[in-house]
């Protein structure tokens, strides 16, 4: 039994309607999926398993325990209590494990700060939520002459132990608390800041916030941040399989008609934004940029609220499903090149095909560094992927597209609930606009305007 619009104009939410046709709604509780952190990271936050769609979501809370006690007239009470449920779920071995294991971020990291050892070599860095500390110890190996590894979560109490057995102490120094009140011992400021900041869909969390604090209060005038910029990209998307077993499924279960089901379960599986790993295969048009983020100019009050345009033409004749978020980060002096359609202007499948070309070129070199004097028991060997031919372009890229290996970010994907069927060089049009949420400044509410054919659809979400 196939179910029919309720209207031509076609809202994409199963809540209530307003006068005048439109509807909205608010996730607040969150129907959908199991719940991992954060990233597994924050099981305080957490959104829906790509492995466990269509489960109810976990009601165990987070201990509100602060992990550091904010000055008074810093945040507000209510805050301070939803950072301490953040910075708990920190705490936990779990998050940093998921983290660590995910070569293709920690493996950027290591390569971006090898490759800038130069920049780093008898210099002062912070690492801005250090966790474990492995990029301080990075840093620490290139020939950092101070590192302070700011962490307020208590596993700072762990990466102390770890900077000692690695005999750092003499260079790195944990500092614990939020970096938006701790002080640092350098007057003259620091010249590097290094920070595994991004988040789903690059914004959840909100933890950019503090990295901008650390930079406009200690960063030397020129000085380098790591990652240097940031790009969130979009694309339509369709996934077939996933439609059929959590929607489809219900149309015939053992030769029984539970389509009654199906209002339910497409309200369970696709109310909240999911995190899965599709393939280049999914992707129905060249992606569009929906931000640029340069790190060592961007403002908190920019990144509040990000608006982006579209107008893709799709490359084949499918159903589409929904929409992707991915993002990518470059370590390096340069802007990236655009390797995405145009936001606002309609792109031809050409022209971004020679945007693309560009990274079409790589090549790999290796290099040794060795920490405290040459000891080679903390030597380590990378492999650095150039991305560009001309010498002053080279830049680590570290990448969550769905054609790129996978990381733990995977991809965030906003379904639809009816999909729409489009023909190849169909126009695909529309808005996005991402903002923190007023209910908890980490969480990112999302709202998705699009046009293909004679459906206009709405679709409000909130990654929490």
């Amino acid at each position: 039994m196939m179910e029919q619009e309720a209207q031509p104009f076609n809202i994409d939410i199963t809540r209530t309607e307003k006068p005048g046709g439109g509807e909205k709604t608010t996730t607040a509780g969150g129907g959908g999926g199991a719940r991992r952190p954060r990233r597994s990271r924050v099981k305080g936050l957490g959104l829906r398993s790509s492995t466990s769609s269509g489960a109810q979501p976990s009601t165990v809370g987070v201990s509100p325990t602060p992990a550091v006690v904010a000055k008074e007239g810093v945040v507000s009470s209510n805050f301070r209590e939803q950072d301490a449920a953040y910075f708990h779920a920190y705490s936990h071995l779990g998050v940093h494990e998921e983290m660590i294991k995910d070569r293709a971020r920690t493996d950027a990291y290591r390569d971006a700060i090898c490759f800038h050892a130069d920049a780093i070599r008898d210099k002062v860095v912070v690492d801005v939520g250090c966790g474990t500390g492995i990029l301080s110890i990075f840093c620490a190996f290139a020939g950092a002459r101070k590192v302070y590894a700011v962490e307020a979560s208590s596993i700072s109490v762990q990466a102390k132990e770890v900077v000692k057995a690695n005999s750092l102490s003499d260079i790195i120094t944990v500092v614990h608390g939020r970096v938006e009140e701790v002080e640092i011992e350098e007057e003259e400021g620091v010249d590097v800041i290094v920070s595994e900041w991004m988040g789903y869909a690059l914004l959840y969390e909100s933890m950019f916030s503090s990295v901008i604090n650390a930079r406009d209060r200690w960063l030397k005038p020129g000085g380098l941040m790591l990652p240097s910029y940031a790009t969130l990209y979009m694309a339509p998307i369709t996934n077939s399989l996933k439609y059929a077993q959590s929607i489809d499924f219900w149309r015939n279960v053992y030769g029984i008609d539970m389509s009654a089901m199906l209002p339910l379960a497409k309200q369970i599986s696709f109310e909240e934004p999911c995190i899965e790993t599709i393939m280049a295969e999914n992707v129905l048009s060249w992606p569009v940029v929906i931000k640029h983020i340069d790190c060592n100019k961007v403002t908190m009050r920019e990144l509040d609220a990000v608006y982006s345009e579209f107008c893709v033409s799709s490359m084949m004749k499918a159903s589409l499903h929904g929409f992707a978020l991915w993002f990518d980060v470059s370590f390096g002096p340069r802007r990236p090149a655009a390797m995405a359609a145009p936001t606002t202007n309609n792109p031809t499948k050409e022209t971004a095909a020679a945007d693309m070309q560009s990274d079409s070129s790589s090549m790999d070199s290796s290099t040794t560094l060795s920490g405290g004097g040459g000891d080679e028991a903390r030597g380590f060997k990378v492999s650095i992927r150039q991305k560009e031919k001309n010498p002053r372009d080279e830049c680590i890229i570290l990448s969550t597209a769905p054609e790129d290996p996978p990381t733990h970010w995977a991809q965030t994907i906003l379904y639809v609930y009816d999909p729409i069927e489009v023909e190849q060089d169909q126009l695909i049009s529309g808005s996005i606009a991402l903002s923190k949420s007023r209910e908890n400044p980490r969480f990112l509410n999302i709202h998705l305007e699009y046009t293909s054919g004679n459906r206009h659809c709405v679709k409000e979400s909130v990654m929490q």
